[in-house]
């Protein structure tokens, strides 16, 4: 497996850019990257040259989360401005617009059928679950708080929930707080179920192998990615080698390798069989916050955005 860069993008956006996801293919289109920044707009582009196909605007603050329906017709970005808008991606109409209380929208993931779209809700310690039939909040998974804290304990906020991720069959979701827990649900029940213990530190991104259901990865401030037997509450493995944060990780279509996009500026590929590092990307010029995956079936394609306003497109073979 090896990356080798394919085109980069300077100035992609007016400020950082925080966040990237493919948008799948669909009847009349291939798929689109879409990215979302702190300038507050989302933009849609052609991969392989990165032509911008469009922008945007609605939000009245910086974009930190998009999100892509696993049908292609859709998607949504979260902003600091605390709304969530869902939006069509070929027309850009807007088909729902999500409300909620200052620094209750993070992440955000929905469920591989598209019937749901959880957003990790922040300083409510909680995930929100969103029906995407109706646009109703159906659920709300509540972060457990430590036993027993007390009066005066501080520390209630370090619950606060960065990241989420859906297990393949979209019956478990993962949770990261900024305290390095991973919590475990039951999506059905709206039940937790355990921690994954092992981070001390925020954890940002959190990605499901999609060819193994039980094996998660974590990015954490720590500097460490860590594979977890999800259901088994077992830490397999802690991948080092980036020189601070981790702020990204993704998990190519086959398996096999893993993207992380660091504050030291670097794009890691790991193979996940030799757990280490067989190549190490410099093309950007910040710390990178988003590396995504291109969908199954596509060309290899791998994308990282970054704190200085570009992106980067990279062969993945």
């Amino acid at each position: 497996m090896k990356l080798a860069g394919l085109k980069s993008i300077e100035n992609a956006h007016d400020e950082s850019v925080w966040a990237t996801t493919w948008v799948p293919p669909t009847e009349t289109r291939s798929a689109l990257l879409l990215t979302g920044s702190l300038d507050e707009t989302v933009k849609l582009w052609k991969p392989d040259e990165l032509v911008l196909q469009r922008t945007n605007t609605g939000h009245c603050l910086g974009v930190v989360s998009v999100a892509a329906h696993p049908s292609g017709h859709f998607a949504a970005s979260a902003s600091l401005d605390s709304f969530v808008r869902v939006f069509d991606v070929d027309t850009n109409n807007t088909i729902a617009t999500l409300e909620a209380p200052p620094s209750e929208v993070w992440q955000m993931r929905f469920d591989p059928k598209g019937t749901i779209l959880a957003v990790a809700g922040g300083g409510s310690a909680s995930v929100k679950l969103w029906d995407t039939a109706t646009w109703n909040l159906v659920a709300t998974l509540s972060i457990p708080r430590p036993e027993a804290p007390k009066p005066s304990d501080k520390n209630s906020s370090k619950k606060f929930v960065l990241s989420v991720a859906w297990s393949p069959d979209g019956k478990r979701l993962a949770c990261g707080s900024m305290d390095g827990t991973i919590s475990v649900f039951d999506v059905g029940r709206a039940k937790f179920l355990h921690h994954l213990e092992g981070h001390f530190m925020p954890v940002r991104t959190l990605a499901y192998s999609p060819t193994e259901p039980r094996l998660l990865f974590s990015a954490s401030d720590d500097a460490h990615v860590h594979m977890y037997d999800a259901e088994g509450k077992t830490l397999i493995g802690a991948l080092s080698g980036h020189a601070s944060w981790v702020l990204s990780v993704d998990v190519s279509p086959d398996g096999a390798a893993i993207a992380t996009g660091s504050s030291d500026r670097t794009v890691r590929l790991w193979d996940i069989g030799m757990r280490a590092a067989v190549q190490t990307m410099s093309n950007h010029a910040d710390q990178v916050w988003g590396v995504t995956f291109g969908p199954a079936g596509g060309p290899g394609r791998l994308a990282s955005v970054s704190d200085d306003k570009s992106i980067s497109l990279y062969d993945f073979s």
